[in-house]
């Protein structure tokens, strides 16, 4: 297949060796690739010129978003390569895989609706941690038109062109948010039976479990804010506030007004009775979320502990959504969550190396 109409934007911060073997797989394919640099202190961009990816730094000057680092992006990779059709987004902590961008031109080609096309998105190293396995759980899901995409997509550019590309104010949700307004153009979203990337969480804690979580919950937040009832995102969010907030209080007001009619025998046993019912709920949902996932894998350990945390990533979600509140009611912009820490250095060269310490 012909690439030259395909386009790849990478975007990334301090990836290190990820960052390594996210170029590895695009570059020297015959497609331009474009490296979106976000103030690495690594060396990252020297490396990325050195695979001749064409480099942007972005302005840290202006808050951060991922969504204004594909944009930045886009602006260079129309300005090196007009004749694009097709851009594969890609983030610098994932690794391309063979056959993927001949699968989803190809999806593009054949389906002239269609303006996204993602595949099955895998974990790098699950056997690392509970976390990274919960992760590739959840990108396990069927193939067909979907709502949404991750940050691993191939896009068709004119129906990124016709919607003004990402919106640079979404912090978290960017791919979501501008899948919104793809489908409310007419366009759709499409998931292919087909290997598409391999990705690390590099989730070994659970502190970077709930920080991702809480960015999770904000994000979820601001695209249900833009959109209103119809939009992504409004059960997400309802979901959290139900099992977070209204369930908690509902069975302290219980066990309260318990307390305060125990006097009053048969009040009282109903109050208590009222408590324990609702306290039910939880494993209930638990078990329920468990048995949901069973068909995403194989492991029962696996599912029994994404339902267990899922359930407790209410609270991290709802944690997110108060942020959000508290940020709008501020007049502050959204701010980044970030989860991670930074990849091992790459391997940089003498001459990389001294571009780094000048600063070039």
């Amino acid at each position: 297949m012909d690439v030259n109409h395909i386009g790849v934007i990478a975007i990334g911060r301090n990836e290190g060796q990820r960052l390594e073997q996210c170029l590895a797989s695009v570059v020297g394919k015959g497609m331009p690739v474009v490296y979106v640099d976000s103030q690495s202190s690594d060396g990252s961009p020297e490396l990325a010129r050195s695979k001749g990816a064409s480099v942007v730094n972005l302005d840290m000057s202006v808050p951060f978003s991922a969504a204004r680092a594909r944009n930045a992006g886009f602006e260079r990779l129309c300005a090196i390569a007009p004749d694009v059709r097709y851009i594969q987004m890609l983030d610098g902590d994932c690794q391309l895989m063979a056959g993927w961008i001949e699968r989803a031109a190809g999806v593009l080609d054949a389906q002239k609706d269609v303006a996204v096309v993602c595949g099955r998105r895998r974990e790098r190293f699950p056997e690392k941690s509970i976390y990274n396995r919960i992760a590739d759980l959840e990108w396990n899901a069927p193939a067909g038109e979907v709502r949404s995409c991750g940050g691993d997509a191939m896009m068709r550019l004119d129906a990124f062109s016709q919607v003004g590309g990402f919106d640079a104010t979404v912090v978290a949700g960017e791919e979501p948010e501008l899948c919104q307004r793809l489908r409310l153009k007419g366009w759709k979203i499409l998931r292919i039976d087909a290997e598409m990337t391999l990705h690390d969480s590099a989730m070994l804690h659970f502190g970077q479990w709930w920080r991702r979580t809480v960015r999770s919950g904000y994000g979820a937040a601001d695209v249900a804010a833009r959109f209103g009832q119809q939009g992504l995102f409004v059960k997400h969010v309802q979901s959290a506030r139900l099992w977070a907030l209204w369930l908690p209080i509902a069975i302290v007001i219980c066990l309260a007004g318990s307390i305060w009619l125990v006097s009053r025998t048969q009040l009282a046993i109903g109050g208590f009775v009222l408590a324990a019912v609702v306290t039910a709920l939880f494993p209930l949902q638990c078990l329920r979320i468990t048995l949901g996932a069973r068909h995403r894998t194989s492991a029962a350990g696996d599912a029994i502990i994404y339902g267990l945390l899922t359930l407790i990533g209410k609270w991290a979600n709802l944690v997110g959504q108060w942020q959000y509140r508290h940020d709008r009611a501020a007049g502050r912009l959204a701010r980044a969550i970030e989860y991670k820490s930074p990849g091992a250095p790459p391997v940089l060269t003498a001459g990389q190396t001294s571009a780094l310490q000048h600063g070039n």
